[in-house]
């Protein structure tokens, strides 16, 4: 009886490192491409390259918001999109439509735009404007971003209002203190799947700065 009991609890240790590790491997895949300029504890300053994302703007409480954009977004880079496809050199020059499935990024951002949410996916960087297939929603837009530089606090846990919101406080509040100029208004990203375990996701508030 107490090997049968010794099993089942390797099977559940099993399991719960299954659950555990689950998280941060479906989110090993690209994120946006960035320098390091200074760092303080868990503060960094980035400057980011230019990027192409993908966006909506949905109205409603920031979690909802967040899981209605991403079902939007996750809609069109899964297949919901057209492209135009020519192929030069040959006779006649064929051209037709197909569906086309763009790689998963992280993070998901998030950002306050009046009495809705943006909500957007930084396109693999292997994409130009020009080369993305177009959204057949008409909600999803395409945006070119410049080279832009972030003040970013990074911490674990969830992403509720009140633990987004004391970061943010913690990141304007540093800002403030070391005179740095803030350009619009703060950003959330959000890495990781929601059934990550909370001590091991990356959550980020990030604010555009003067370069």
């Amino acid at each position: 009886m107490k090997k049968k009991w010794i099993v089942i609890a390797v099977i559940m240790g099993i399991i719960l490192i299954g659950v555990a590790l689950a998280g941060p491997i479906m989110s090993n895949v690209e994120t946006p491409c960035y320098e390091v300029v200074s760092s303080e504890q868990n503060i960094e300053i980035r400057l980011y390259q230019p990027m192409v994302i993908a966006e909506v703007s949905v109205a409603g409480k920031r979690q909802e918001s967040i899981s209605n954009g991403f079902r939007l977004l996750a809609d069109y880079i899964f297949g919901n999109n057209t492209v135009q496809q020519a192929i030069a050199m040959t006779a006649p020059v064929q051209q037709e439509q197909v569906s086309k499935k763009i790689a998963m990024t992280a993070p998901v951002q998030q950002q306050s735009s009046g009495d809705s949410w943006k909500v957007s996916f930084v396109m693999p960087a292997e994409y130009t404007m020009e080369s993305l297939p177009k959204p057949k929603n008409n909600q999803v837009v395409l945006r070119q971003i410049p080279q832009k530089q972030f003040a970013v606090i990074r911490f674990s846990g969830t992403s509720s209002d009140d633990n987004v919101k004391d970061y943010e406080k913690e990141l304007i509040n540093y800002l403030n203190n070391k005179g740095i100029q803030v350009i619009g208004s703060p950003k959330y990203a959000f890495y990781n799947p929601p059934w990550t375990l909370p001590f091991m996701r990356r959550n980020e508030v990030m604010i555009e700065i003067k370069q």
